[in-house]
């Protein structure tokens, strides 16, 4: 058998997987983008594993199962940040994630509404 088809097809898929990951805002698509590029690589090692004779057999399949269960697991915790983002954000723009927390800004003695220390919550001073 000529491996070339198969490589060919998972250059294409990885480079595909990549352009995805790079140049898409929807964290969900960026997902997907990262699951063809784990296909691809199962497409590589069943391959190897079809055209080179080593000395464990079956080693290519072995680690393409590895793969699998990986991104299944990938797949399970990007989910659960996604939606928990869209929750917190209304929106799963890779784009609009903050990557730090904004600093913790503490009114000054003075300004606004305060509460004086026996009165409830929903009791304000004026």
């Amino acid at each position: 058998m000529r491996p070339v088809i198969p490589y060919v097809t998972a250059a294409l898929l990885f480079g595909l997987g990549v352009y995805g990951v790079l140049r898409r805002r929807n964290a969900v698509l960026v997902l997907m983008a990262v699951e063809l590029m784990l296909n691809a690589v199962n497409l590589v090692l069943v391959t190897a594993d079809t055209t080179v004779r080593a000395q464990l057999p079956h080693a290519g399949q072995v680690f393409a199962l590895f793969v699998i269960v990986l991104a299944a697991a990938e797949i399970g915790v990007g989910l659960a940040i996604v939606l928990q983002l869209y929750r917190m954000r209304a929106s799963v723009a890779v784009d609009e994630v903050p990557l730090t927390e904004p600093p913790l800004v503490e009114p000054a003695p003075g300004a606004g509404a305060a509460t004086t220390p026996g009165a409830s919550a929903g009791e304000v001073i004026r």
